[in-house]
């Protein structure tokens, strides 16, 4: 198995690169740019021989500059417990996130739409479904009060309508502005969680 350029040798400055070149091609994508390994380069000023040590090609600096914040949950502390305030307070946060995360998760779907990066290595976050287990505590009064309601089933329906997908039609799209989007998803969340209450009684 090929060791990683950076595992190798003086490993504490070769990851400071590494992240130069990542935090530079997020800068890059923040200015609403699809920057190429040389262009991340130009911005961390490092030579273009080096950079492409770490990433052999755009794909790969790209997927190293999607977000890596994994938390378990998006909710504090002194979340709600009522069963609709917590979605919505789960909702605003995951709205929030996606926001702040807007230009790599915008080029993580591009990603995630283009053949080939079929391994977990090559694999955009966006893809690994992680978003469902933040709705799912997000839905945690439900699964405790209403045992007849499929969390996951519901949390799955919820993430399919609210995220940085269903952001980029309302705002692309439909031209709502962030504001409206995040309302509408939100307001669709809670039309979900409505409707399998109801279903379940």
């Amino acid at each position: 198995m090929a060791v990683p350029y950076e595992a190798t040798g003086r490993t504490g400055q070769k990851s400071r690169t590494r992240q130069a070149l990542v935090e530079a091609t997020r800068e890059l994508l923040g200015d609403g740019l699809s920057p190429q390994v040389e262009d991340a380069a130009a911005r961390a000023g490092i030579s273009r021989t080096t950079a492409y040590r770490y990433f052999p090609n755009q794909r790969s600096l790209l997927l190293a500059a999607h977000p890596q914040i994994s938390p378990d949950t998006l909710l504090g502390d002194d979340a709600p417990d009522e069963p609709f305030a917590r979605l919505d307070a789960c909702l605003a946060a995951f709205t929030e996130y996606n926001f702040a995360w807007e230009p790599q998760l915008r080029t993580s779907l591009r990603l995630s739409l283009e053949p080939g990066g079929r391994t977990p290595a090559e694999r955009p976050a966006l893809r690994q479904g992680r978003a469902i287990g933040w709705i799912e505590d997000g839905l945690r009064p439900v699964r405790a009060r209403h045992p007849g309601v499929d969390v996951r089933a519901l949390a799955v329906a919820i993430r399919s309508a609210t995220g940085i997908e269903t952001l980029v039609w309302l705002v692309d799209i439909a031209g709502q502005t962030r504001e409206e989007a995040a309302r509408t998803v939100r307001g669709t969340a809670r039309a979900l969680l409505e409707a399998a209450l109801r279903a379940a009684t």
